[in-house]
This record gives C-alpha cells, sequence and structure tokens, in this order.
C-alpha cells in the first residue's frame, strides 16, 4: 500500500530505487560495499566470528557450576542454535555475496530482515528469541571488532529446554540490479563519506537538520536526500520501491504505477536542467552591471578538487580537514599523511586558491562513530579551535602539514569557531611556533594568508577587532544562525525555527560584509546559505562577492549572478535589513 513519510528536504531532486536499511544496533557498526574479489574473504569473517561465539558458549557450557539455573544452560543452547540457523546463516552470505555489503552490515541486516518475521508471530515465545538473536549478532560483531564480549548473555524470559528447537521459516527476496536509496535513522560524516563513491541514489534519515552535516554531505554528493523524517526507518522495508522528493521533502513509499511514471518524468526534467546549466561553466560569474563574482567550493576530501574544477569553481573555499580525521578509532593523522592529503587538493586545483580550514570536530562531527561527547551541551563545548588550543601539539603537526603543502600552491589557512581575542592571539601564536619548527628542520614550506570563521555571534560583533589579525574572514552561517537563534541546527525537533532570513542573522552577516569592504579585506559565506539560489540575490545586494558552497551548488548559483544587477539589489537589500518580515519581502526587484 502506497504511503508517504515527510521530512525536511535537503538536496534537491528525484531517486527512485529499492530501500537498503542501514540498521542501527547496540554496538554501531560501519556501512561500506566490498569488491567482488573480496567475497569469500568477507562470508570467511562473518563465519570466524560465528566460531568465536560458538567456542565462547560452549566454553560456559562446559565452566557452568553444578548449582547454576536450569533456565541459563537452557539459553545457552538456545543461543547455540541460532548461531547455526540457516536463515542467519544463509542471509548473511546473500548480502555479501548479491549486495557486496561488508560482513558487519550483512549481520545487521539480516538481523533486521528476521527480527520483523518474529513481531508478526503470534505465538509468544517465538517472538522473545527476537530478544536472543540480537544478543547474538551483538556478540559476533563484539568477536569482529575484537571488543571483549560480556561473560554470559543477559538472561531473557525462562525458556523450556524442549521448546528450543522451535524454527521459522523467514523469506528473502528483493531485485539485486536495481537502483538503492538508502534509509538510515541517522548517520555519521564519517559513514556519509563511506558512502560518497558507492551507488546510493539517494538518502532518508529519521533525524537530522536543513544543515546537519549528513545534508550537507548529501548536497556535495548532488543527490537527493530528505533528513528529519522521523520513522522511516521503521516504517520502510528492506527492499521497498521508494521515491525520495527531494524538492519537497517527501518520501513515497511502495508507490504505485502512476506515481511513478509522474516522477520518473521529473526526474528527466531535472536531468535536462542539469544539461542546461552544463553550458555555463565556463562562463565568467559576473553581474550585469560588471561586478566580478567569486564562486569557489567546498570540499571534504582531497580528491574533490576534481569535481570543484568540473563545475567551474574559482578556488576552493573551504577545505573540512575534519574528515581525514575521523572514523580512525583514535588514531589521528600523522604530518606525513596531512601533508600528502593537502598537497592533493592543491595540486589537483591547478594552481586555484585552496582554503583549508583546521579540524573542526565536536557537536554533530564525533572523530568516531561510537564517540559519546559527555559534555552536556555538546555544541557549546571543546570543539573547533577549543579542541585544537587544548592539544597544542597535535595542533601545530596540522599546521605544519598545510604550510608544507602551500609550497605547492596558494593556500589560505582558516580557524573555526574564534570568539575571544585571547584564542586568536594563541592561534597566531601556534602557527609562529610551527614554521619555527619548520626552520629548524630546514623543511620546505609556504606563505598562507590566515582567515577566521565568522560564526559565533560575539565575532560579529567584533569584527573590526578581528580584521587587524586576519587577511580575510569566512561566514559560517551554519553555526551562526545555531548560535544567534539558540537552536541545535541538527535536532530536527526544533528545524523549523532556524531561519536565515531571522533579522539579527541577517544583519550580522550585512555587518560583517560592510566591515571588510571598508578595510578592504575579502569576506566570504562558505555556509549553505552561499548555496541556496534564493538567497544569492540578497547577498549580492548587501555587498558579498565571495561565494563559497558544495561544487554541485555552482552553476545555479552563477546562473543567478549572470541575471543580476548587484547595484540595483543594495538598495532593495538594505530595505529587506529593516523589515519585520524577510522573508515576505524576499522576490528581489
Amino acid at each position: 500500500m502506497t504511503f508517504s513519510i515527510h521530512g525536511l528536504a535537503v538536496a534537491r531532486g528525484i531517486a527512485i530505487g529499492r530501500a537498503v536499511l542501514a540498521v542501527s544496533s547496540r554496538m554501531e557498526v560501519v556501512h561500506y560495499f566490498i569488491e567482488p574479489g573480496q567475497v569469500e574473504a568477507e562470508i570467511l569473517r562473518a563465519r570466524r566470528g560465528r566460531d568465536a561465539v560458538a567456542e565462547e558458549l560452549q566454553r560456559l557450557q562446559a565452566d557452568m557450576p553444578h548449582d547454576a539455573p536450569p533456565e541459563l544452560a537452557a539459553l545457552l543452547d538456545v543461543h547455540l542454535m541460532l548461531l547455526q540457523d540457516e536463515m542467519l546463516v544463509n542471509g548473511v552470505k546473500h548480502w555479501i555475496t548479491d549486495r557486496l555489503y561488508n560482513a558487519e552490515w550483512a549481520l545487521t541486516t539480516q538481523l533486521e530482515i528476521i527480527s520483523r518475521q518474529f513481531d508478526e508471530m503470534e505465538d509468544d515465545y517465538l517472538r522473545e528469541r527476537k530478544a536472543d538473536l540480537e544478543q547474538v549478532v551483538e556478540r559476533i560483531l563484539r568477536h569482529m571488532r575484537g571488543v571483549a564480549s560480556p561473560v554470559a548473555p543477559p538472561p531473557s524470559a525462562p525458556r523450556r529446554q524442549a521448546e528450543a528447537g522451535a524454527e521459522a521459516e523467514f523469506l528473502l527476496g528483493g531485485a539485486a540490479d536495481a537502483p538503492l536509496v538508502l534509509v538510515a535513522h541517522d548517520l555519521s560524516p564519517a559513514d556519509m563519506l563511506q558512502f560518497k563513491q558507492s551507488v546510493f541514489a539517494g538518502f532518508v534519515t529519521d533525524v537530522g537538520g536543513k544543515t546537519s552535516h549528513t545534508a550537507i554531505v548529501a548536497r556535495s554528493m548532488d543527490i537527493p536526500a530528505v533528513v528529519g523524517a522521523r520513522s522511516a526507518s521503521q516504517l520502510v522495508r528492506q527492499d521497498d520501491w521508494v521515491i525520495i522528493d527531494g524538492d519537497a521533502g517527501v518520501v513515497i513509499v511502495d508507490p504505485t504505477p502512476i506515481i511513478l511514471a509522474e516522477y520518473g518524468f521529473r526526474q528527466r526534467q531535472i536531468t535536462l536542467e542539469r544539461e542546461r546549466l552544463m553550458r555555463l561553466r565556463h562562463t565568467p560569474a559576473v553581474t550585469l552591471d560588471a561586478q566580478a563574482i567569486e564562486l569557489l567550493a567546498n570540499i571534504e576530501q582531497p580528491g574533490d578538487a576534481g569535481a570543484a574544477l568540473r563545475a567551474g569553481a574559482a578556488g576552493v573555499g573551504l577545505f573540512r580537514s575534519e574528515f581525514l580525521f575521523m572514523g580512525r578509532s583514535g588514531r589521528l593523522p600523522d604530518e606525513e599523511e596531512q601533508y600528502r592529503a593537502y598537497r592533493e587538493a592543491v595540486e589537483g586545483m591547478q594552481g586555484l586558491p585552496v582554503t583549508i580550514r583546521t579540524v573542526d570536530v565536536g557537536a554533530d562531527k564525533p572523530l568516531d562513530k561510537g564517540y559519546k561527547d559527555s559534555s552536556l551541551n555538546p555544541a557549546l563545548g571543546l570543539r573547533a579551535i577549543r579542541w585544537s588550543l587544548a592539544d597544542p601539539a597535535m595542533f601545530r603537526t596540522q599546521l605544519r602539514a598545510v604550510l608544507r603543502a602551500a609550497a605547492h600552491g596558494p593556500v589560505r589557512l582558516l580557524f573555526p569557531m574564534l570568539a575571544h581575542v585571547s584564542e586568536i592571539r594563541q592561534t597566531l601564536a601556534q602557527v609562529d611556533l610551527a614554521r619555527a619548527e619548520l626552520d629548524a628542520r630546514s623543511a620546505a614550506y609556504g606563505a598562507v594568508q590566515l582567515g577566521a570563521m565568522i560564526e559565533v555571534p560575539a565575532a560579529a560583533l567584533m569584527v573590526r577587532q578581528f580584521l587587524r589579525y586576519f587577511d580575510f574572514l569566512s561566514i559560517g552561517t551554519n553555526d551562526l544562525i545555531q548560535y544567534a537563534l539558540a537552536i541545535d541546527r541538527a535536532d530536527e525537533a526544533v528545524a523549523h525555527l532556524y531561519d536565515p532570513l531571522h533579522p539579527a542573522v541577517l544583519r550580522l552577516v550585512a555587518d560583517v560584509i560592510a566591515e571588510g569592504a571598508r578595510q578592504g579585506k575579502s569576506v566570504s559565506v562558505c555556509g549553505e546559505m552561499a548555496g541556496d539560489v534564493a538567497m544569492t540575490r540578497l547577498l549580492l545586494g548587501l555587498g558579498l562577492r565571495s561565494f563559497s558552497m558544495q561544487p554541485a551548488q555552482i552553476l545555479a548559483v552563477k546562473q543567478e549572478v549572470l541575471r543580476a544587477d548587484a547595484r540595483k539589489l543594495g538598495e532593495w537589500a538594505q530595505q529587506l535589513l529593516d523589515a519585520d518580515d524577510p522573508a515576505a519581502s524576499l522576490q528581489a526587484p
């Protein structure tokens, strides 16, 4: 039966395909596709994990005290039986062999398939076996990750040993060659990057906001995405046909042939529009009144430089270096690894400038998926430049790598979340120390321009002081809006309050742009406002001449720039700044 799920539209376009569920278990797992040649090795990994659990349970049985409760012995028998369950074993092989899932992903996917069947059983005892199966799978995952398992499985409801042999049949299905869309409760930035080169046609998550990093990376991949869809991962089943309407923020499950035909037509229209925009790739970004506009790209990985060039970017306005640090189980990249990555990006841009932001972790960007920040409010805690200054040795390692990469092309160094003059002075002192350390070992390095992110209201209000220390500024509107309006931008419960057109936000942005112009220093916007075509003319009217966005957004923004008269837009933008409801007046002249 066809039904719809509503969420937040975060990456435009239409995706149609079969659902792939990234199942969330109590122990988080990584999800990635393997190569066909890795199938046997991956099956062997799953088998070894299962065998290790079997040995562990058999050892527990052998060492069990004579006075142990009989229910515990029966429970161990149940778990041993489940380990050999053909539907579990064959299902895992199916996902690895046919879909090329890694072993952990295959295990959790098959667990979800079987769990749904348990939920539909009328027999109380059979339904209760779902918890046993979850415990067994978690034990296998623990062994595969090298994490110690509990001494014994947690006790569940009493069982009769005679019942332990009861079996249920489960069915698998689905086309292996259909387009795929990913449905998950949530995805970490590291997960998103692992999926970046994947076959997924679109994403749906239960949680997240328009500027959550899941949404940002989805936009960088230029594929449709809907976040904040609440119960999508529970309502959608493996291999369901799904339509993701990234323009309306709607997910349609099990669509009728008529609906499929309608959305197929819309897909073709979008493809034609993108082909038309590609004709603008080599057209200079100049307004009707001859104002040259700099359109830069935001990237997450060195290899993204190619996409930036293909989109006609004038350089990289934001290289989010934190993605080099994530998903590494606490092992941070050393200087050589970082240097090679930054050099790859610099050389990949073929002489165009590259702005590298120092590591910005914390809040919705933890280093590792399983990491839980103990702060009461991570968004206000030890993150971004605060995290770097708390570990000077780590910070200087990154600074030395960036400085060395600057020997291979123009580099600008950008520092996130500065709010205090004392932080500025500490940061610049660390840069001086990094240069001195390179001098001491006669290492080659290049000159860099130094810049600050304006993403804390305090920084926007202190813009004059900031410009005394820095060569350029970059307005991070995502966090600036979050902190100005006291909204967690990753929380779908308050997503409706996230408003880039709030008068206070526009005033902060306008004042920073104006002060930069007065002092003759470059100011760019690298937040999501820069790539929103609905905001292009407003930002031009406020005096912005440098935009940095996901490569996929550049040509659409360029089209708006080519149609705009910046001089005429200035007076209108000032009127909008004074309006009580700027959104109502957004239609530009």
